[in-house]
């Protein structure tokens, strides 16, 4: 009969099979979800930019004409580039900023503990876009096939003869 260590090491082992098979999976339904979000509200953005504009003038945010533009570009091209999963970890750096951003301003009334904040919408997106600046947008992604080329000593756009 097997022992407690032996049903252990073979569950490990299963556990570490399956989750290797599967490790596209968590950085690829990360991107199109976070990408799709970023892509809608960017779109949702410049499609009524007038009330955009009004609701960061509300909230007292500098020069909100041009922030308004700045946030909703950097939703819609971020959301895209995220989306495809092309310059994903560049993409995600103006997108934490402007998350941060509406935490500051727009939902600092509704932090009164550290729970409030961590329960945000807009924390945990960030937390999901660090996650993604820092492992990469992952297999099944146009950052994948290009850094596989680049490792083979390619240029994009001359493939060797």
């Amino acid at each position: 009969m097997p022992s407690f260590m032996d049903r252990a090491s073979r569950l490990r082992r299963l556990v570490h099979t399956v989750s290797s098979r599967l490790r596209w999976l968590p950085p690829t339904v990360a991107r199109l979800t976070i990408g799709l979000v970023f892509v809608q509200t960017g779109w949702g953005k410049w499609t009524n930019i007038q009330k955009v504009v009004g609701f960061f003038t509300e909230l007292g945010i500098p020069a909100p004409e041009l922030q308004a533009r700045l946030a909703a570009t950097a939703e819609l091209a971020g959301g895209a580039l995220i989306l495809i999963g092309l310059f994903t970890r560049v993409a995600t750096l103006p997108l934490i900023v402007v998350m941060t951003v509406a935490i500051i301003t727009a939902k600092r009334g509704d932090i009164h503990e550290l729970s409030d904040l961590l329960g945000m919408e807009e924390y945990l997106t960030i937390v999901v876009l660090l996650w993604l600046g820092a492992y990469g947008a992952g297999p099944l992604s146009l950052d994948a096939a290009l850094a596989k080329r680049l490792d083979r000593g390619e240029r994009p756009g001359h493939a060797e003869a």
